[in-house]
């Protein structure tokens, strides 16, 4: 009876958990390219793990959506939770990057399937903040995350169409633009983040750093945009560093997952403008940045295990 009603109460942030470990093997994959480091092996295996636990946690979503339907519902009708839906679709996009130099054929039907996802949950999102009255110290910094889906398509999206690439770019980066500028406002002159979500301050970096990333891969170039979008990434995590002392106060909650995946791909953006500029110092800063990351997953992952242990995660909020 127990395990039933933890079920009713598993939340669609769990994909969050993908995010930061898919995006982290990623991350780890790419810099051991720059520094000639031999881990195919290693890289795949984490990727392949990383898949399973995606599979699993969808059965899990599945079960609840066939046992508890309302509570799904619910999900898709709160203005905060609904931001975290689509990181299940954001997953089936990273697990295209994932296998990209795997099996193309599998990454390719997670991208499709992925994008197709991402595409009308986005829509439906959109909607919902268009005509629902949300007031401003709901809105908090999950609201990127549909808009980082869109920006994350074109990095296997490129090898499919260069227009369809434009698309989401556009779409993702436009979007992140007034939604960053609402944020700023709701920091500054409403209520400060709740404890829960102040962890997500650390998605700020996804957007340029992703962006960057994205604009390359469309481009082929590096150019005064592409630049902007980087160094404004890099900032963003340094203010973010500066946070340090008040996010290490703030007690264990699923959220602590939004720190992952936006260091990832922080550490990510490191690796290519190294490529791009060959200055040395993106180079090892590349490599401390994946030190971080990874230590950063390994903490939250053992935090994660000890509150699953004392079933302090799917509860009632």
């Amino acid at each position: 009876m127990e395990e039933t009603s933890r079920l009713k109460f598993f939340p669609v942030s769990f994909f969050a958990t993908v995010m930061g470990l898919a995006g982290s093997s990623i991350a780890l994959e790419r810099v051991s390219k720059i520094f000639k480091f031999e881990i195919q092996s290693i890289y795949m295996t984490l990727i392949i793990l990383c898949t399973i636990w995606f599979l699993f946690l969808t059965f899990l979503y599945f079960m609840k959506f066939l046992k508890y339907p309302e509570e799904v519902k619910k999900d898709f009708l709160h203005p905060v939770k609904l931001n975290f839906i689509p990181t299940f679709s954001i997953s089936l996009i990273l697990f295209s990057i994932g296998y990209e130099d795997l099996y193309h054929n599998l990454a390719l039907t997670f991208w499709v399937i992925g994008t197709i996802i991402h595409f009308i949950l986005f829509l439906y999102i959109a909607n919902f903040w268009f005509f629902k009255d949300i007031k401003i110290n709901i809105k908090n910094p999950a609201w990127f995350i549909p808009a980082v889906g869109n920006i994350l398509v074109p990095f296997f999206g490129i090898k499919v169409s260069q227009e369809l690439s434009w698309f989401f770019f556009s779409a993702g980066i436009v979007m992140w633009i007034p939604l960053f500028s609402i944020l700023l406002y709701r920091m500054m002159f409403s209520d400060p983040l709740p404890l829960k979500l102040m962890p997500t301050l650390f998605i700020l970096v996804a957007p340029p750093s992703v962006g960057f990333i994205s604009y390359i891969k469309i481009t082929n170039q590096i150019d005064n945009f592409a630049k902007v979008l980087f160094y404004f990434g890099f900032f963003t995590f340094i203010l973010l560093i500066t946070f340090f002392k008040r996010l290490t106060k703030i007690p264990f909650y699923l959220s602590w997952w939004a720190y992952t995946f936006p260091s990832a791909a922080f550490t990510i953006s490191l690796v290519l403008y190294f490529r791009l500029t060959q200055i040395v110092f993106f180079k090892y800063l590349s490599l401390i940045a994946l030190i971080f990351t990874v230590v950063l997953v390994l903490i939250i992952l053992i935090k994660t295990i000890q509150a699953a242990t004392k079933r302090e995660i799917c509860v009632e909020d």
